[in-house]
């Protein structure tokens, strides 16, 4: 891994060059962002990697396995795939900066990764022509919810190990399925090494079969058929000669991202759903030890709705709408009309701002966890261009 990017950086041209994400981004070469679905994780990895590229130099790489694909649109570019794809400088110049590095964008192909892993690793082109073909291992690479959660791993390892990136940052999928990202090494161990499968693949492994063990098979000949046991078994037999590969890849990546050039940021909105799955994840990524380097919190109601003067006005609109009324009279004829629209916008407020005052709390809770706690105010509009993506970013880093 390239080390230019941590030797000798001038300071950060948007944002604070002392703000903490700031300083948190540019000592780590993985960044791994958690949440669970709608909170904004996707936008938020894409625009700490777009400000990693504008202020730190160097490659950075914005991987998703998210199945959304926002990314591209967002990014400027047409599609987004298995293969990194640079972002135009033209994209960042229309957004009003122009990036000291380079930033990349790839989204995970499930089945594609699985065939290059599959050819990179087979003994020989005959076995691994033999493994592509095999149907259970077609049904296993593009359908089987572990493979796409293991792959994923792979492909982070992968990238990583070939040093071409100063950064990553990784999109995860929603939170309780990046649990299983995070767990998919040691499953696809214990799946491989299960006693179901040794029993499967014994009858082709070898001709000599136990009294005791003959029943089980004719009865899963029956259910099953001849030719899927030995599709499968056949699947498994050839897997065996990457097997030690598949453990000692595992292990390795599972020392990854407990290294200390590894963080991870929660994603989540005060909403009372995703706040419980960001304290979920929170909980179990201390107790897993690994680095909890921030928190982000989305869609976060503006500071002025706590603001005494600003509520003791709503307050009186709320408790005298029709003196307000009388006020205005000059310039509308139906008194009642406005009388009842100042109550109800004087109401709302209150509304809000005793929202506000609640995430204000839960935020102070939160705190307690991260390194960093960061938090990203409502946009009125949607974030469709890398503009918006900078604006993300700014709130995050300042």
């Amino acid at each position: 891994m390239s080390m230019s990017r941590q030797s000798s950086r001038p300071a950060a041209k948007v944002g604070s060059a002392s703000s903490s994400i700031d300083k948190l981004v540019a000592s780590k070469e993985i960044v791994i962002t958690c949440g669970s679905g709608g909170v904004g994780k996707t936008t938020t990895a894409a625009a700490i990697a777009a400000m990693a590229a504008v202020n730190h130099g160097g490659k950075v790489l914005v991987l998703t396995v998210d199945p959304a694909r926002r990314l591209a649109n967002a990014m400027g570019i047409s599609s987004i795939g298995n293969k990194e794809a640079r972002i135009p400088d033209e994209a960042f110049v229309e957004a009003g900066e122009r990036p000291r590095g380079e930033l990349w964008a790839a989204m995970l192909d499930t089945k594609q990764s699985w065939d290059d892993l599959v050819l990179q690793h087979s003994p020989d082109k005959e076995s691994s022509q033999r493994i592509l073909a095999n149907p259970i291992y077609q049904n296993f690479s593009g359908r089987f919810v572990q493979s796409h959660d293991y792959i994923a791993m792979e492909r982070l390892y992968e990238l990583h190990r070939q040093g071409g990136y100063d950064l990553i940052v990784v999109d995860t999928p929603p939170t309780r399925n990046a649990i299983d990202f995070l767990e998919a090494p040691q499953r696809m161990e214990d799946f491989f090494s299960s006693r179901l499968l040794r029993w499967l693949t014994v009858p082709y492994r070898s001709k000599l079969m136990n009294v005791a063990s003959k029943p089980f098979y004719q009865v899963a000949d029956r259910i099953l058929g001849t030719q899927f046991l030995e599709d499968i078994a056949e699947f498994f037999m050839l897997f065996q000669s990457m097997y030690d590969g598949f453990v000692e890849r595992s292990r390795t990546v599972a020392r990854l991202l407990k290294d200390k050039r590894t963080t991870f940021m929660v994603v989540s909105t005060l909403e009372a759903a995703p706040l419980r799955e960001g304290e979920y994840f929170i909980e179990e990524l201390t107790a897993r030890k690994f680095h909890l380097g921030a928190v982000v919190l989305n869609k976060v109601l503006p500071g002025y709705l706590k603001d005494a003067p600003s509520i003791g006005l709503a307050k009186k609109m709320s408790e005298e709408p029709e003196s307000i009324a009388i006020q205005l009279d000059s310039a509308f004829s139906n008194r009642d009309l406005v009388t009842r629209v100042i109550k109800e916008i004087a109401d709302s407020y209150l509304n809000y701002s005793l929202v506000a005052k609640r995430e204000e709390k839960e935020r102070a809770e939160l705190a307690v966890a991260p390194d960093h706690l960061c938090t990203v105010p409502f946009m009125e509009t949607d974030i469709y261009d890398l503009a918006g993506l900078l604006k993300v970013g700014n709130a995050i880093w300042g």
